[in-house]
């Protein structure tokens, strides 16, 4: 049961690694199609405020995952496996791809679909999914808002300064949003895998008698997230920070802050959200500002539907894998 549970705990932090590697984008495609920093002192950059991300904003995010997606009651170490399983496979896929999908709805679709698997819809926790589902909409609105707000504010601010002045002042600047979006990307994201491995470790008796979040949860996850970042996902940086529209540094300053108040925001409220939603909705908010055109909405309208396919089909996976594994822990008798 130990060895077992300690293998799924290596199994969720593949997940946050490959987390990492698919949010790189996030952190750092602004900054790199800007050429504030080249890619590798860009990944560097942000895996830093990843990690550094574990000591500012607490676990409330960890602990919806842990306790308000499923009925805790019903989570074993078969099940997590299985919503670890769905998730990986289709977050392997998008990042082959080059699709920036939502890492941390993957995680909750495998989650849930392995819990259907096992007992119906019935354990399914309402309140959280929906929690979840809205803010699948609203992240990239409230993105798309105040990317086009902030742009519109600070073109109107330095409508008299010299294009040169104002790339110089705000490659430093966005030296500085960058870091916030990656501080806000890290506590929202790790997280994630913080509440898996915590409701894992309780469904096994390893806490006692209460949920939480131990600290070496904590840091595992946040060293794991960052290595994935500095690891990199090309192939996604390209899409979302040069495919989207063309930016410059203040463009990129105004898109990244929007997605760090947003993160950083729904971090502290326990709110799960996506950090790839929010960043490309701030984005193409920037983008908005020059016109409608300036947004190549047919590579946007790609991203949305890999946004709404991400829980069905991570789902769908989940409920097969805890269906394969369950058949073969009844093969051979093994129970917990």
């Amino acid at each position: 049961m130990l060895e077992f549970t300690i293998f799924i705990v290596f199994v969720a932090l593949v997940f946050d690694f490959l987390n990492g590697m698919n949010d790189a984008a996030n952190s750092i495609a602004t900054i790199v199609s800007t050429r504030v920093l080249s890619p590798k002192l860009a990944v560097a950059w942000a895996a830093f405020f990843n990690f550094a991300a574990a000591f500012f904003f607490g676990v409330k995010v960890a602990t919806t995952i842990g306790k308000g997606i499923v009925e805790p009651s019903i989570v074993n170490p078969e099940l997590i496996l299985s919503a670890l399983v769905g998730a990986i496979i289709w977050t392997h896929l998008c990042t082959y791809y080059g699709l920036p999908i939502s890492v941390s709805h993957s995680l909750i679709g495998g989650l849930a679909g392995s819990a259907v698997s096992k007992a119906g819809f019935s354990v399914l926790i309402p309140s959280g999914l929906i929690k979840v589902g809205i803010f699948i909409f609203l992240s990239p609105l409230i993105g798309l808002i105040l990317g086009f707000i902030f742009m519109v504010i600070v073109l109107w601010i330095v409508r008299k300064s010299s294009s040169y002045k104002v790339d110089k002042v705000f490659r430093i600047g966005q030296l500085l949003s960058s870091a916030a979006f990656s501080l806000g990307h890290g506590t929202n994201d790790a997280q994630k895998t913080m509440g898996i491995i915590a409701i894992l470790l309780y469904s096994g008796g390893y806490l006692g008698n209460e949920f939480y979040v131990p600290f070496w949860v904590v840091i595992s996850a946040h060293t794991t997230i960052a290595l994935g970042t500095l690891y990199g996902g090309w192939k996604v940086v390209r899409t979302m920070g040069m495919r989207l529209t063309h930016l410059q540094p203040v463009g990129g300053f105004c898109a990244e802050t929007a997605g760090a108040l947003v993160l950083i925001g729904t971090a502290l409220a326990g709110i799960p959200v996506s950090t790839t939603h929010t960043v490309a909705g701030g984005i193409m908010g920037v983008g908005a500002t020059k016109g409608l055109r300036a947004v190549r909405w047919g590579v946007a309208n790609k991203i949305v539907w890999a946004w709404i396919l991400t829980i069905p089909i991570s789902g769908l996976v989940g409920y097969i894998s805890y269906a394969i594994i369950d058949f073969f822990f009844v093969l051979f008798n093994i129970t917990f």
